[in-house]
């Protein structure tokens, strides 16, 4: 029984694997050719990255957020220049507006969303992106654990190209009426 039951995981995997290779990879540049990867950060550039972000970001679990990131790697590319898969290229995700990743389709949902992505809705939306925006078609089911949700959010801003600093800015509060 055991046995049953890890071969019919294994083909469900690659039956996932699969199907979120058959995007249209539409983000590769002109004429064929692949973006040069970065150069590769020294420990010591990722340990300064990551005690800079904010809290709790600053204390995450980066090889844990990595191991989650595996959760998401069937459909989505982290590095720059990365392709679209089922899901876009999260390459410079934080601080972007929702639906804005040039030749994805997104849902109606996200493309009418009018926000734009910071570690707080990553949050919120890794949980459980089905309540967190109803219509869009993200099937993830969602991270129920705060940490791992920490952990993936830390990787994801070390590995997306952020840098402190690059998040979008609050939006100032209404300015109140002139009196006259």
């Amino acid at each position: 029984m055991l046995e049953q039951t890890k071969t019919a995981l294994a083909i469900t995997c690659l039956m996932a694997l699969a199907a979120c290779g058959q995007g249209d990879g539409g983000s590769a540049p002109a004429g064929g050719a692949k973006a040069p990867a970065p150069a590769p950060r020294s420990e010591a550039e990722v340990q300064a990255l990551l005690a800079a972000l904010p809290a709790p970001y600053n204390t995450a679990d980066l090889e844990n957020g990595r191991r989650q990131f595996g959760l998401c790697r069937s459909c989505h590319t982290v590095g720059e220049g990365g392709p679209n898969m089922t899901g876009p290229n999260l390459h410079g995700v934080f601080g972007r507006p929702a639906a804005s990743v040039e030749g994805y389709r997104y849902s109606d949902a996200l493309q009418n969303a009018g926000f734009v992505w910071d570690a707080e809705r990553l949050d919120a939306w890794l949980a459980n992106p089905r309540t967190y925006l109803p219509g869009n078609r993200m099937t993830f089911v969602g991270l129920d654990d705060p940490k791992k949700r920490i952990d993936l959010i830390a990787y994801l801003k070390v590995e997306s190209g952020f840098a402190p600093g690059d998040a979008a800015a609050p939006e100032p509060a209404p300015a109140a009426p002139a009196e006259s």
